[in-house]
């Protein structure tokens, strides 16, 4: 279950030009690329939740992925909710749960394989944390013990969330049809002494829902894709000669002016003008985020 319906409040104004599950990092969307992740890995049934934008969300999903299952809300349903909605396209069973902008190199099969290994009812994946910081406490025995405020028990350590879950039959039992996953199913779940479990995450991890984190998102893509420091897509136009570090210039794109440009994100078919540094360009005015 791809969690793809949110609002994209904090990554305005970009999501106001595309819903967030749309946006570029790299050479694909972020739909795309847990999409093309979670099909690697031989899942039966992928269904992709859509609410705002939802028929440009629809569209894509579609035109790349045609075996995926849409399910549109009309009105915002929670992570609760929209997991409990798509219950027949996704079948019986636990559920691999993943919210679309949070991305990092995790490895699913793992997760999967660690959480029947682990017999819980719900398995999280979490970035370790100092004992009683982030957004998660574990037991000595790696058992959650607290979900944001609430506590069960003492922990040994903290961890912080990635927005990363495998959810059980038992629990897919007891989902609301409006709700969060975290505030109304698996914190009175924890309270009830559910088997809860985390699986430790050491590798990267972006949360690409503020402009910020979205360009440090794309710029960690770029070292993996750009040797030249900087990556153009198909059809872009960048003068010869241009000084640039750092610099993502999407299909389509253009590049004008007497540089640099540094640290920058050019959509597809969006123009920049340099001199330019840290900033995001959608259409022709840049969003300067660092």
């Amino acid at each position: 279950m791809v969690m793809a319906a949110g609002l994209g409040t904090r990554l305005r104004p970009l999501t106001d030009i595309l819903p967030k599950p749309l946006v570029p990092v790299g050479d694909r969307t972020a739909l795309a690329e847990v999409v093309a992740r979670v099909t690697a890995v031989g899942a039966p049934r992928i269904v992709v939740n859509a609410h705002h934008r939802a028929s440009q969300v629809r569209a894509a999903a579609l035109a790349e992925f045609p075996g995926v299952a849409i399910s549109e809300e009309h009105d915002l349903l929670g992570t609760a909710g929209g997991l409990a909605r798509a219950a027949r396209d996704l079948g019986a069973g636990d559920v691999l749960v993943w919210n679309v902008d949070c991305l990092g190199d995790w490895d699913l099969d793992r997760i999967v394989a660690d959480h029947v290994a682990l017999g819980g009812d719900a398995t999280l994946l979490v970035q370790p944390r100092a004992r009683g910081q982030g957004t998660v406490g574990l037991d000595s025995a790696g058992k959650v013990v607290r979900l944001r405020g609430d506590r069960t028990a003492d922990e040994a350590t903290g961890a912080h969330s990635l927005g990363v879950f495998v959810i059980g039959a038992s629990l897919r039992a007891r989902l609301p049809p409006v709700g969060c996953l975290v505030a109304d199913v698996l914190i009175p779940a924890m309270a009830r002494g559910a088997n809860l479990r985390a699986i430790q995450h050491l590798g990267s991890f972006f949360d690409i829902g503020t402009p910020r984190s979205y360009l440090e998102a794309n710029l960690a893509w770029l070292e993996r894709h750009g040797p030249d420091g900087h990556w153009i897509g198909p059809g872009a136009k960048v003068p010869r000669g241009l000084a640039m570090d750092r610099v993502i210039v999407g299909s389509g794109a253009s590049v004008h002016g007497p540089g640099p440009i540094e640290r920058c994100i050019v959509w597809p078919g969006a123009t920049a003008v340099g001199p330019l540094r840290g900033a995001i360009v959608a259409q022709s005015e840049p969003l300067t985020v660092a």
